[in-house]
């Protein structure tokens, strides 16, 4: 290895040792970037592939990897390797996926891969930002036509103060976590969970953060001045000017009514009939490859006339101005055996919510880098192909559907009921039934009504709305709830939600360079101005969280025991503990104190269950006579079960009158006997005998 050819910088940044390398690992790499912030490091690497001609998409894959040697584990799964993505790495590459995707050329269609695998992590950190900062590096060097760099940055907000970049156990203690991609001027992309901010401040972590990237782009500045980067040639399709012409004058005006019809499925078909009359322009023997030119000039006009409409403030599709929500629908409980749920419609968007709780023991079990743990909190969403009128497979999520899940779940995390307080765990499910724009906000008001349906005590109700831009060379507008033609044919998707006394979640994509802070006021002021709406509208049909749960929620009831009965609870592997629940059709926790929680559907189930430990744990009254069953024989006795589990001793000298020499002789395992308790010690051992019995009985005869 030439170790000239090595390239290393470092910077100091929010503390920690920020470094860029190249040239050492993955050299057969387009471009490759180990970029280290204290012990975390990850190995990103960029490669470029073919250009396929008539190709009219740009194939942007990024691949986010976590390896569990990075924090020293073995994998948790069957296999003992890595599978398929976990939820967090699907989360993360999309993050970083979000704000290069708009940087590269327009009409660019060259194959683009990148991978992002983190070889160390540090127990305290996370490795999302340095693999942005990574990745950025990495494409500055690979000769792509990337119109970067960006720089990445994480923001805190702990007792009224941003803080940059917080590690893991100051994020604890923060009501905020943002993370922001961007450059010292532009905004490209922000994902955030709050604790009920408010929009300035918000807009100060933004800022906070923009202000704060100086270091990270020079250090990539200065990793790229240091190599001899050769530029990827490229080609972008010219334009032919004739034949975008022929398509305007053809369909023009039929695109135009298309958009002015307020029902997507006819909106559609219109578009659809516009389109066919534009390929019967062409004879059969055309040439395919202007038949192609013409179906992207048919898009870019779709998209030129809709724009066009907007800035100049006609009506929109659906015949709403700029800042007026679609009209909104609410019912809850109609799912009758569910625990709670809710159908909001907004537009031709819908989300049915379902809530349902269980024991804490059903929690999320979650095998990550940062080590085990259980999530008590889990939100499902899913979009059905039938959702927008089409046929299509029906699976396991997608990164799209793991995304606005993610997002959803942020939103209301903010509001649930404290842990400590309500013991639950807490499953939420949306289904989106139909979809035409912002289904992640309608999934957030869905979710909350159908928690406070099933009695969860949320502390606030919260809804959420999708704002879009349109950005002209002069002029911009900012759209409220936008449609799904409007996310398409627009330039930014930014969903903010949260409750009437601030925000509880913000995500902002966009796919031009960037947006200044002017946009991003604007488009917060009348967020706050539609989410208020769309609150009041909610608390005309729900204003709080039912008073109780719901009948159907299996409640729950407490008690504790000694922590010497834990064992005798819970049986030799488990085995009592599951056969009162089996029993009572309720579920059982218990923690190391001796803390118990017994969750069932009845009182009566509940109670029958707290009877049976009850008396499992009672010391027997000695003299008690009762059937037992033999369960395990060892050679000075047998351990006898009674009196709902309770477990006892029968010494060999108590079996029989007679001397016993061996007590297999006399007993079998499972074998049901009559025995009296004949004393407890100081340790609460039950003695146990079938002498004793037989001598009672004949001296009753």
């Amino acid at each position: 290895m030439d170790s000239e050819k090595i390239i290393s910088c470092k910077k100091t940044i929010a503390g920690k040792e920020v470094s860029l390398e190249t040239g050492k690992i993955a050299r057969q790499a387009t471009a490759s970037v180990i970029a280290s912030s204290g012990d975390t490091q990850v190995l990103v690497t960029v490669v470029a592939g073919a250009q396929k001609e008539g190709q009219s998409f740009f194939p942007l894959t990024v691949n986010y990897i976590e390896k569990f040697y990075a924090a020293g584990k073995i994998p948790g799964s069957f296999f003992r390797r890595e599978g398929r993505p976990s939820e967090g790495e699907v989360l993360t590459s999309r993050l970083i996926d979000r704000p290069i995707r708009p940087l590269f050329p327009k009409g660019y269609t060259q194959e683009v891969q990148v991978v992002c695998t983190v070889l160390s992590m540090d127990k305290d950190d996370t490795a999302d930002i340095i693999s942005l900062i990574g990745v950025s590096a990495a494409l500055q060097l690979s000769g792509l036509p990337f119109q970067g760099p960006l720089a990445a940055a994480k923001v805190g907000f702990v007792e009224g103060n941003y803080v940059l970049n917080p590690s893991l156990s100051e994020l604890e203690n923060s009501k905020l976590d943002m993370v922001i991609a961007g450059s010292t001027d532009a905004v490209f992309m922000v994902e955030s969970e709050a604790k009920e901010l408010t929009e300035d401040q918000m807009l100060g972590a933004i800022l906070f953060a923009q202000q704060e990237m100086k270091p990270s782009l020079d250090l990539i500045e200065e990793l790229v001045s240091q190599v001899e980067v050769e530029p990827i040639e490229y080609s972008i399709e010219e334009e032919d000017k004739n034949l975008m012409d022929m398509v305007s004058n053809s369909v023009a005006t039929k695109i135009e009514e298309a958009y002015q019809i307020p029902e997507k499925a006819l909106r559609q078909q219109a578009v659809a009939d516009a389109r066919e009359h534009l390929s019967n322009q062409f004879d059969e023997d055309e040439d395919e490859e202007k038949i192609d030119k013409a179906k992207n000039y048919f898009k870019s006009l779709e998209s030129s006339i809709v724009r066009t409409r907007l800035l100049q403030g006609l009506p929109r599709i659906d015949g709403r101005d700029l800042d007026t929500v679609r009209p909104i629908t609410i019912e809850t409980g109609l799912l009758k055996q569910a625990h709670g749920s809710a159908l909001f419609t907004r537009g031709e968007t819908q989300s049915i919510g379902v809530a349902t709780i269980d024991s804490l023991k059903l929690s999320q079990l979650l095998d990550t880098l940062h080590g085990d743990a259980k999530d008590p909190f889990m939100l499902h969403y899913n979009f059905p192909p039938y959702s927008v009128g089409e046929a299509g497979m029906i699976g396991s999520p997608k990164r799209r559907e793991i995304g606005h899940g993610k997002l959803a779940r942020r939103a209301l995390e903010a509001v649930l009921p404290d842990p400590q307080e309500f013991e639950y765990a807490i499953r939420v499910v949306s289904e989106i039934t139909e979809s035409n724009g912002s289904s992640s906000m309608a999934t957030v008001c869905s979710s909350s009504l159908a928690m406070m349906d099933a009695g969860i005590p949320l502390k606030k109700a919260v809804a959420g709305v999708a704002m879009g831009l349109v950005k002209g060379e002069e002029d911009y507008c900012v759209i409220t709830d936008i449609l799904g033609d409007e996310d398409h044919l627009g330039d930014m998707d930014f969903k903010v939600a949260g409750t009437s006394d601030g925000v509880t979640a913000l995500q902002m994509d966009i796919k031009i360079a960037g947006i200044n802070e002017k946009i991003l006021q604007d488009a917060l002021n009348k967020a706050n101005t539609a989410r208020s709406h769309i609150l009041q509208e909610m608390s005309k049909v729900l204003s709080e969280s039912r008073p109780e749960l719901s009948d159907l929620a299996p409640q729950a009831i407490n008690t504790s025991i000694p922590k010497n009965k834990i064992g005798e609870v819970i049986g030799k592997g488990g085995s009592t503990i599951k056969g009162i629940t089996e029993k009572t059709d309720t579920n059982i926790d218990i923690n190391d104190n001796g803390d118990i929680k017994i969750y069932g559907r009845s009182k009566e189930s509940r109670q029958e269950a707290l009877d049976i430990i009850e008396s499992m744990i009672s010391d027997p009254e000695v003299g008690l006579v009762c059937v037992g069953t033999v369960v395990k024989i060892v050679d000075f006795g047998a351990f006898v079960s009674f009196d709902n589990g309770k477990e006892g001793l029968v010494h060999i000298s108590e079996i029989a009158e007679e001397r016993v020499k061996n007590v297999k002789d006399y007993l079998v395992e499972g074998e049901e006997v009559d025995i009296k308790v004949i004393g407890v010690d100081n340790r609460g051992k039950v003695k146990l005998s079938m002498k004793a019995v037989s001598n009672d009985s004949e001296s009753v005869d």
